[in-house]
């Protein structure tokens, strides 16, 4: 008798129709997806998006795309690559630097990534979730990338996501960091306002670069730059952002001539390396968002938060932040 050989049909993935409900109301699109479409490289799910094959109450929309309650969010079939198992997230705490019933502010060290995805396993989000599995409601404010250390916002509630979200878009927030860059840097730089284009290059991974006038994808982009210290090989900044785009200070530093010292994407690779193996052993970014200014969602009081530099930064140019 011949083998059978009959296969059991693999089953399609289908379209999903997802209406918003209060949970995701005033969350951006890709967000969203990313939580709906576990397991999806992050690549794929904004490829999707650029297609079109994603659909907000049946019209194309954009990554940034803010969602609102009753909305229909068509969700393409997406076919989950086969992989073992992720480990669970460890449930882990973060220096507390401000938190009430409405919010948490943190002092995120530079290596943790805020949210799991791209290669990543699990973040800070994921860690607190487990480390306080009686919160209803923890959400990202904003996000930091992996390699920046400093203050990162939390909301506890719903309403203060939002609240603070709508905060940063109206740039009624003030979000200062201190950069370490190459070189002297030049007294009279004092505005960077530069636009920016973000793209995915040939590794499939997530770039910034400045943008041209009247170019479609370029989105304005504005840094504030104060000179704190000047060494002979360094210059300390404080940068205060005005807006908030993708790798921002990284490129508006590096598109000025002086890149962030230990950048690993878009720095000077041959110098940060001789650092990490140099006598002060300094193999991060410099880069540390330093202070916050918010008005609180719930009070409307201007609450300000500051985080002291790391001691792996504060032992490369002393200690000149107070």
């Amino acid at each position: 008798m011949p083998p059978d050989t009959t296969q059991t049909p693999v089953t399609a993935p289908a379209v999903r129709r997802v209406t918003v409900d209060e949970g995701s109301a005033g969350q951006r699109l890709d967000n969203f997806l990313l939580r709906e479409l576990k397991g999806v490289p992050k690549t794929h799910v904004y490829r999707v998006i650029r297609a079109g094959e994603v659909r907000v109450n049946k019209g194309r929309a954009h990554a940034d795309t803010r969602l609102e309650i009753g909305d229909e969010v068509r969700i393409p079939p997406v076919r989950l690559p086969e992989r073992a198992a992720q480990p669970e997230a460890p449930a882990r705490e973060f220096p507390v630097v401000f938190e009430d019933e409405h919010l948490l502010v943190i002092d995120k060290p530079a290596g943790v990534a805020v949210h799991g995805g791209s290669g990543v396993s699990y973040g800070v989000i994921e860690a607190l979730r487990r480390s306080r599995p009686t919160a209803k409601f923890l959400e990202l404010v904003h996000r930091l990338d992996k390699e920046t250390s400093g203050l990162l916002m939390i909301a506890k509630k719903r309403s203060a996501l939002v609240n603070l979200q709508d905060q940063l878009r109206e740039r009624e927030t003030g979000k200062t960091y201190a950069a370490l860059v190459w070189g002297d840097w030049p007294a009279r730089l004092k505005v960077i306002d530069v636009p920016l284009v973000k793209f995915v290059g040939s590794d499939g991974e997530r770039w910034v670069r400045p943008g041209k006038e009247g170019e479609d994808e370029a989105k304005r982009s504005i840094s504030l730059v104060k000179v704190v210290q000047r060494t002979p090989q360094f210059s300390l900044l404080d940068v205060t952002i005005k807006t908030g785009r993708t790798h921002q200070i990284r490129v508006h530093l590096q598109q000025a001539g002086h890149a962030i010292v230990g950048d690993p994407k878009y720095g000077d690779f041959e110098r940060n390396r001789e650092l990490a193996r140099g006598p002060s052993k300094f193999d991060r970014m410099f880069l540390h968002a330093r202070r916050l200014q918010f008005q609180h969602p719930a009070t409307g009081e201007t609450v300000t938060c500051e985080a002291p530099l790391p001691a792996a930064c504060q032992n490369l140019v002393g200690s000149p932040l107070s």
